[in-house]
């Protein structure tokens, strides 16, 4: 006779103990998140109440308008608005971009893929250099080196590209013009794209780029195939985080473009500006009413900065699960 007993075992609290060097480390990256996100809202709290004045006087026109008229002084008329600095903003940056990007993501590969191993590190120490050169630097450099060669690339763009409404210029102007100023810009954000870039592109599993050699694909077709569906998500990071840096660049815009307040879609010719620019321009002259609706403007550039980060973080996320679907 067999008898069967049923019994009943208490559930068990199962608790993890943390070593402390891995508590330590958590506290450490947890504050200094929590540092950043509390700087970053005070800087934007400290804009958004300098320019509140700004924005209850002007209204939705201190974005939209474009004229910025008067100190500020009492019994004087004041009008400002900022949408040429806006565009200008987005225009020089959108520039930088377009030609950075095929650049950064060639020499990216190169680097990964092509160069020797010896040539490998010293590229990626130059690289790692060239991001970290102050703007200053390419704002100079663009001014005595740059800009004499862009001058005929100018005129090239508009002798045989003229029937382009971009490239259409009727006064032959072309110094201090956007497609000068987007060129330094792209100088500047190329060694941060193809930093990114080349990290990402590295990350990739060699057992599917040697799988593809060795099946008797060219090299070009592993990379085309495997390396860029599998860094696309970085690629497009590395350009919103260039774009980033170009929206807020100031130094070297003041130095290679001609402050002009006026909306400017022709690129070559001359005349443009960005929000950094005219603040810096303007900063330093400006009466105590002048001064807030600057402060109202770097709270506007703030914005479009924040967005275009989510932005790209929401592209990021969306390419990054299809590339592992």
């Amino acid at each position: 006779m067999i008898v069967l007993v049923q019994t009943f075992v208490e559930p068990r609290d199962v608790t993890v103990k943390k070593p402390l060097v891995d508590r330590v480390l958590h506290s450490v990256v947890t504050s200094g998140a929590l540092t950043s996100l509390v700087i970053l809202g005070a800087i934007a709290g400290f804009l958004l109440y300098r320019g509140l004045q700004i924005f209850g006087d002007m209204g939705f026109g201190f974005i939209t308008g474009s004229r910025w008229e008067g100190t500020g002084a009492e019994g004087e008329f004041t009008q400002y608005g900022i949408a040429p600095m806006l565009v200008g903003s987005l225009v020089l940056s959108l520039i930088a971009v377009v030609v950075a990007l095929p650049l950064s993501v060639g020499t990216a590969l190169f680097v990964e893929f092509y160069a020797p191993a010896a040539l490998r590190r010293v590229l990626i120490s130059v690289l790692d250099l060239a991001a970290a050169v102050p703007s200053v630097i390419y704002g100079l450099w663009g001014l005595f080196v740059l800009r004499p060669l862009a001058l005929g690339w100018s005129r090239a763009l508009n002798d045989y590209l003229g029937w382009f409404p971009l490239f259409s210029v009727d006064a032959t102007f072309f110094d201090g013009s956007p497609f000068i100023g987007g060129l330094v810009l792209a100088v500047m954000i190329s060694p941060i794209i193809t930093a990114v870039s080349r990290e990402v592109f590295s990350q990739t599993p060699r057992d599917l780029v040697d799988g593809a050699r060795a099946l008797g694909g060219e090299r070009w077709a592993a990379i085309r195939h495997i390396v860029l569906p599998f860094g696309r998500s970085g690629v497009i990071g590395g350009a919103m985080l260039g774009l980033g840096r170009a929206l807020g660049e100031t130094v070297a815009i003041y130095l290679v473009v001609s402050i002009v307040f006026q909306i400017n879609f022709q690129i070559l010719f001359t005349g443009s500006g960005n929000i950094a620019s005219m603040i810096a321009l303007k900063f330093g002259e400006a009466s105590a009413y002048e001064v807030k609706a600057l402060l109202a403007s770097g709270f506007v550039l703030f914005v479009v900065t924040l967005v275009v980060n989510l932005i790209a973080t929401r592209i990021v996320n969306r390419t990054a699960r299809k590339a592992v679907s």
